[in-house]
Parts: structure tokens; C-alpha cells; sequence
């Protein structure tokens, strides 16, 4: 069953889009925010065809792995768009727009027609049609990792080529320019430069800054035992570590890097190792071990370790928002961040918690924007749409005729 979003007060919101427009004019060299993980170089982000919208244009991107069904959720109308079948699929990401299934024998790019450009003092949101982009070189374990600019992907080997956005924008891959050397994990395109990670032997590794052709224009002095784990932010690219986390930041041009320490010994399978956030937030979750969740405060660099019960899935829209985390019990539970204690649980959501995440038992993620979370429910079929600012409420409930294991946000 569907239900529309309540939209009241559309002509102020229409007005707002089009005083904004017109104040972006001349505006591209102008100096963006700081803490803004886009820069001065970032275009207005329309596209022929594009439609420009009062707000953000947020979709689903939903993949069934057993069967190969892809569906893309439309958040504001409410409707489902199917696509072509992606057999194989094991893994699903997105840079904000594009959103990439990852499989056995490669990693296919759809373009789901919702992205968001931020200039820092304003932003536009767009819509367009759903599109086919092709198929990477590259499955499971391959990074995509992109911004408004470049689309960089980082193969298993380390070895990372990048493609022109506007290439993805028209609907095809182009021919990326391969970047010298390998890297000890994704490649990270931010602030018109791309952050990595390189290794010497067995030393650890130390991150790099790269223009956007490969050439090295920045070594901050920096160490990063065991590299897993990465995630933009306003305040700069975190990297996860073995004693904590390192942050890469620049300030008009230039780039250092600081270590944010967990500040105790934290056994290999406790560590922070896959971040979730809401885009656009300076605050990260990852699991803790079974039974706990890492949050990292970035502006304070700060690690709280909040102990839960047994953690499937977290995420949080940052700061004065609850920390909320799918339990093995089928229900979500808030937890307040600062002190930890748990504020909220709702009923049982989810009959059946897959905590593997191994082929069609991939288990249920949480995704978060300004006002809303999602989870999925494969075993159910549906996806619940959760008010994370009214004790969990289920503010809706999209039927799907397949099993959404997979699931990634776009149009933010």
C-alpha cells in the first residue's frame, strides 16, 4: 500500500527554488564553505532533460539477489519503477545519484534520476529519468566511490582508473585515465582532489593527495595500520584504522591529516570497519563487535562506544538525532548518543534477521536522510519508511513484489 507524502505550503518552497537559481548566477568561482565537501568547481549539477525541484528528490534503489528483480522507490510519488534484471548481484552502492550492483562478474551502473548539488550556502535538488549506464570491469570487492565531478573506481588489485561524471551523466562510462601506482583501498575523490592510501611494504599505510590526472600534490604526515572504512564528511575524508581514525581535511588548498584515536586497545573484530551517516552529517556509526555501536563525533573528534543488544544494522542523521539500530530481535531500538542509554523500541518490524551478510542473506541496512530512515525487509517484501524524530514511528509502508535485500538511497 502507498501513501503520499502530505506536501502543504508548495508555491514558498517554488518561490525559495527559483530566488535560489538566480542567486547561483556568477556565483561558480566563488569560495564554498570550508566544512563543504564540494568546492568552487562544483556545477549547478543540471543535466538536459533534468527537472529542478522545491525539494529533495529521494529514491530507493532495491535489488533482489536471488532473483535478480531491481526496483527503484520513488519516495515522493510513492512509486515503483522496475528495471532490468541484475543476476548475481552481491553488493549495492551509490555515490548520491549513481547507484552501482556489484557482482560476479561485474559491476553495472544505473542512473536512478535523483541527485542533489550543494553549493554550501544553497543547494539544488534534480529529477530525470531512470537510464542504463553499462557495465564496469570489476564485482564484488570493487570501490566506486564519487562526487560532482569524477567517478573513481578502485579495483581489487589496488589499481584505480577515473571516469568523467559527465560521462555517467549522459549514460555512458567514457574511457577512464588510469592512475599511476596502487592503492591500499578506495580512492576518494574530495575538494577538486582525490584522497588515498598507499603502502610501502609492510608499512602502514599513509594517505596521499592526488590531483585529479594522479599527480601527487599532497603527503600529510600520517600512519594507518590496517586500513578499513571510509566516509566524506563536512569536516573532511575519514579512513578507519587500527587504533582509530584518520582525517584528511582541507583548508583553502591545503591538506593535513589527523589521527582520532579510540584512546584504548580495541580487538581487530571490534573495530569501526564499514561507516553508515547521513550525507551531509559529521557523525558515523559502524558496529562495535556483536553487541555495540561505534559513534564518531568528526567536529569533536570523539569515539563513543555504545553497548546495544545484538547489532544487525545502525545509522543516525548526527547530532540531537537518536542513534538507531536493528537488533536481532526484529525491532528497532534508539539509543540516546551522548549517554547511551536506550530511549525508544518499537514493535517487532522484521519476522526474519538475516545477521550474514552473504548472498541472498544480506542483511537489512538502515538509510538516513534529513528527515526520515528506511529499512528493508526482504523476507516481508517491503520497506518501511521510520520518523526517527517521533520514537520510530512507521510513517509508511511500500509493498514490493520482490525481496529487497539490497538497498541504497539516491537523490541526496
Amino acid at each position: 500500500m502507498f501513501v503520499r507524502r502530505n506536501v502543504t505550503s508548495l508555491m514558498p518552497a517554488l518561490l525559495s527554488v527559483v530566488l535560489l537559481t538566480a542567486g547561483c548566477a556568477g556565483q561558480d568561482g566563488a569560495k564554498s564553505d570550508p566544512e563543504k565537501p564540494s568546492s568552487s568547481a562544483t556545477p549547478h549539477g543540471y543535466v538536459a532533460g533534468a527537472t529542478e525541484a522545491a525539494e529533495q528528490q529521494s529514491r530507493l534503489l532495491l535489488s533482489d539477489p536471488g532473483t535478480g528483480g531491481t526496483r527503484v522507490l520513488d519516495l515522493i510519488t510513492g512509486e515503483v519503477h522496475d528495471t532490468a534484471r541484475k543476476a548475481g548481484v552481491t553488493q549495492l552502492t551509490t555515490d548520491g545519484r549513481f547507484g552501482y550492483l556489484h557482482g560476479t562478474e561485474g559491476t553495472h551502473v544505473l542512473d536512478t534520476g535523483a541527485w542533489t548539488v550543494d553549493h554550501g550556502d544553497h543547494v539544488h535538488y534534480y529529477s530525470a529519468k531512470i537510464q542504463e549506464v553499462g557495465g564496469l570491469p570489476g564485482g564484488t570487492g570493487t570501490s566506486v566511490r564519487g562526487d560532482a565531478g569524477v567517478t573513481v573506481v578502485t579495483a581489487t588489485d589496488g589499481q584505480a582508473g577515473v571516469h568523467l561524471r559527465a560521462d555517467l551523466e549522459k549514460g555512458t562510462l567514457g574511457t577512464p585515465d588510469r592512475l599511476p601506482g596502487t592503492y591500499a583501498g578506495p580512492v576518494v575523490p574530495y575538494a577538486d582532489h582525490l584522497v588515498a592510501l598507499t603502502r610501502d611494504g609492510d608499512a602502514p599505510a599513509k594517505a596521499v593527495v592526488l590531483d585529479r590526472s594522479g599527480k601527487r600534490v599532497a603527503t600529510p604526515e600520517s600512519a594507518c595500520e590496517d586500513p578499513k572504512g571510509d566516509a566524506v564528511t563536512r569536516r573532511g575524508v575519514v579512513l578507519g584504522c587500527a587504533d582509530g581514525a584518520l582525517l584528511v581535511h582541507e583548508d583553502d588548498g591545503t591538506f593535513t591529516a589527523e589521527k582520532i584515536p579510540y584512546g584504548e586497545d580495541v580487538p581487530r573484530t571490534e573495530r569501526a570497519a564499514e561507516f553508515r551517516h547521513r550525507p551531509g552529517s559529521a557523525t558515523l556509526t559502524a558496529p562495535a563487535g556483536k553487541d555495540a555501536v561505534w559513534v564518531l563525533d568528526v567536529t569533536e573528534r570523539a569515539w563513543t562506544r555504545v553497548e546495544t543488544g545484538p547489532v544487525v544494522a545502525a545509522n543516525t542523521a548526527g547530532e540531537g538525532s537518536p542513534l538507531v539500530v536493528l537488533e536481532n530481535d526484529g525491532a528497532l531500538h534508539g539509543y540516546d548518543m551522548s549517554t547511551g542509554k536506550e530511549t525508544t523500541v518499537t514493535d517487532r518490524l522484521l519476522k526474519d534477521v538475516p545477521e550474514a551478510a552473504t548472498g541472498e542473506a544480506a542483511a537489512p541496512v538502515i538509510e538516513v536522510d534529513r528527515s526520515r530512515a528506511y529499512l528493508n525487509d526482504p523476507a516481508g517484501r517491503r520497506v518501511y519508511e521510520i520518523d526517527y524524530n517521533d520514537d520510530l514511528r512507521v510513517a509508511r509502508t511500500f509493498d514490493l513484489d520482490i525481496r529487497p535485500a539490497l538497498m541504497v538511497e539516491t537523490g541526496r
